[in-house]
Order: C-alpha cells, then sequence, then structure tokens
C-alpha cells in the first residue's frame, strides 16, 4: 500500500520539538524545515513503515534537536488512517529517543480569481461598500 503524498510532521526529543515538511514519493523521503533538508527511504508494509533519514544543515541556525548540525535517523512507525506515528533514535545519538507525528497535507482549493470579471453567487461582487447612514436628512444610528 503506498502512502505517498505530503506531511506536516511534528517531531519531538527530551531536548525539544520542531516542525517540518516532507514528501513521501516512490519510496524516497524528501523535505525540510527552516534550517535543515531531510532525504532518505522508507519501506512501507501495510500499514507499517520504517524509514532511515539523513538529516542535513543548509543554513546557519541552531542545531538538530540531537544537538548536531547532521544526523542519520532511523525510526519505524504505523499509519493509523491516514495519519502516522513514528519512533527511533539518531546513529550519532542512540541514546536520545526520536517521535513523530505524520499529519497528510491537504492541497487549498484554488483562490478565487480576482482579475475574473462578474460577480459571486450571493449577487455581490467581493467589495464591501459603505452604506449612506444618512437618508432624506435625518441620520441613522
Amino acid at each position: 500500500m503506498h502512502r505517498d503524498g505530503r506531511y506536516a510532521v511534528w517531531f519531538r526529543t527530551s531536548r525539544g520539538e520542531g516542525t517540518a515538511i516532507v514528501h513521501l514519493a516512490n519510496g524516497r523521503i524528501s523535505g525540510g524545515d527552516s534550517f535543515f533538508t531531510y532525504s532518505g527511504c522508507c519501506e512501507v508494509d501495510g500499514d507499517r513503515f520504517s524509514a532511515a533519514v539523513a538529516i542535513t544543515r543548509r543554513v546557519a541556525g541552531p542545531p538538530t534537536l540531537f544537538g548536531l548540525d547532521e544526523v542519520e535517523v532511523e525510526l519505524a512507525g504505523r499509519f493509523n488512517g491516514r495519519m502516522a506515528s513514528c519512533s527511533g533514535t539518531a546513529k550519532q545519538a542512540p541514546g536520545l529517543p526520536f517521535e513523530a507525528t505524520l499529519i497528510p497535507s491537504e492541497d487549498q482549493p484554488p483562490a478565487p480569481d480576482r482579475n475574473r470579471g462578474g460577480n459571486s453567487p450571493d449577487g455581490s461582487d467581493g467589495r464591501h461598500r459603505a452604506r449612506n447612514l444618512v437618508v432624506r436628512g435625518l441620520s441613522r444610528v
């Protein structure tokens, strides 16, 4: 069963937590966050999976949650519906457990085309107009 797609990842160790975006496609993992890139491979067997991910610094900033700039993480987990959870360790920090939750990223519907003429289904054209609060010389409150 393929679980290819884009996932938001929430990961944590006893040193802290973070988030990233990863893509799973044909047994490959790619992605990153503000400071690091992630690349590796994964195997899916039904609702279980295993993965090896290399984390590499791409810009200056804080170290990984393992306290290092580059680590190789091995993990195993299970899909529960569309989400997944996993745990593992980094080869460079074997005594520091790692946990992660993968949440599928939904494709957003396209934004309305503001350059297109016409009105929205409710008859408005998407702009708000101030109403005239003065009627025949009397002001409304």
